[in-house]
Formats: C-alpha cells, structure tokens, sequence
C-alpha cells in the first residue's frame, strides 16, 4: 500500500474513506461534497481510466492498494486513516459523503458506536432488484446471528478510528463490510441506521451490477455470518 498526501496544515476533522476503481467520471461529484475540514482518502484498487490523478488534482488524499477487492481497499483506507472518527461512502456518486455530517455528530455525541446509512432509491434501476434481494437475505440471515434490526448493509457508515481497528477485520472482499457489523455487535457496540438517498451509480457496479456478482457477495458474506463470535474493545 503506498499513500500520496494532499496538503493538510492540520490535521482532518473527520477522514472519509472512498475505495475506487475506475471512478473517474463520478469523482467530481464525490470529492466536491466532502464536508469542510473533512479529507478525503481515495484508495485506488487497481484503476485504469486515471481515478487517482483525477483524485490527486481535486485535492484528494490518494491511497494505492494493489490487492483487489473492496474490503483491501476499504482496510487500507482505514490504515491510511489518521483521524479520530473515520467515514466509509462508495466512490460512485450513488451516495452523498455530506450526508455523513450527522452521523459523525451522533458518534461524537456519544449516541452510537456505528451509524449506518439504509440506502433509500431516488430513482427507477438506482437498486436492481438482485441486489435489493441480495441485501434482504443477508439483513434477515444478520438478525439471527446478532439479534441486530438492520435493514441494510451499504457502505455510508462512520465510527471512531482506533476501535475499528481493534476488531481485527480480516475479510478483504465483499465481506468486509458485514464482518464489520458482526463484530461490533460481537462487541457491544451501539449501532445505529438512519435513512440516506440512494441515487443512480455512474458507471457499472463492479459487484451488484450482476446477478453473479450480488451472489458472489451474498456467497462472501455467508461465510462471515458463520464466524464464531469474536469479541474486542468496545466502541468507546
């Protein structure tokens, strides 16, 4: 993993973390509702069309990480990370980074450990129906193993850095995401789900934009939910 740094006098309020391959038509959009004071930490996994010098020119963080698969690109980002509380958010222009503003609140306040966004379709094909369904099974297999109410599992979520890195994450694929949820739960940590616009991706999901890619997932994130219990630090 090599990381090139933007220019920060200080350092960031609050570091999002946006894994990337092949964005560089939805960056724009993106980087342009990072909050103020926030920096934004675009891992590269591999891109072709120039995502990361489009990154680095729009004042982002740049983090390179040459192992394929969003949860690599999402650890990375989270090692990269130097700031108290850490935001994840796709880098596809399908979510709003600014609507991270009161999750980041509700942890500091001391409300939750882990606020999740349940991502809302503004628009018709903004959710294909395979991975809407996809998401379903896996919120209901979710709630069998952790007792958790969730109804989604997207990407839009934020949590304090240092206990993030105490639950010891190892999946590196689509994965990653869930194991997160199962061992905070695992944990104790306070979760909590707000409603978050969820607009059309620019460009072809590299995951749910298939019916094999969404059950690869669903395949990767079963094999998570048959983890033993893993309990470390709580959310603090």
């Amino acid at each position: 993993m090599t990381t090139t740094a933007a220019s920060f006098s200080h350092p960031p309020d609050v570091d999002v973390v946006l894994p990337c391959l092949n964005e560089a038509e939805a960056l724009p959009w993106v980087l342009a509702r990072i909050p103020a004071g926030w920096r934004a930490l675009v891992v590269d996994n591999g891109s072709t069309d120039g995502s990361a010098d489009v990154a680095r020119a729009l004042g982002a963080t740049v983090v390179r990480e040459q192992r394929r698969g969003f949860g690599a690109a999402c650890h990375a980002g989270l090692l990269a990370a130097t700031a108290d509380v850490v935001c994840f958010c796709d880098c596809d222009a399908s979510l709003d980074p600014a609507r991270l503003v009161p999750f980041v609140r509700e942890i500091r306040d001391g409300e939750a450990d882990l606020v999740l966004g349940r991502r809302r379709p503004q628009a018709r094909g903004a959710w294909p129906a395979h991975a809407r369904a996809g998401n379903l099974a896996l919120a209901r297999l979710l709630r069998r193993r952790t007792g958790l109410r969730l109804h989604d599992l997207g990407p839009l979520r934020a949590a304090r850095r240092a206990p993030l890195l105490a639950l010891g994450l190892t999946d590196r694929r689509s994965g990653y995401p869930l194991q997160m949820v199962v061992r905070a739960a695992d944990a104790g940590w306070r979760i909590a789900e707000h409603d978050v616009p969820y607009l059309p991706r620019t460009g072809t999901s590299k995951v749910t934009g298939t019916w094999r890619g969404t059950w690869q997932a669903v395949r990767d994130m079963s094999r998570v939910l048959k983890e033993p219990p893993h309990l470390r630090a709580g959310g603090g």
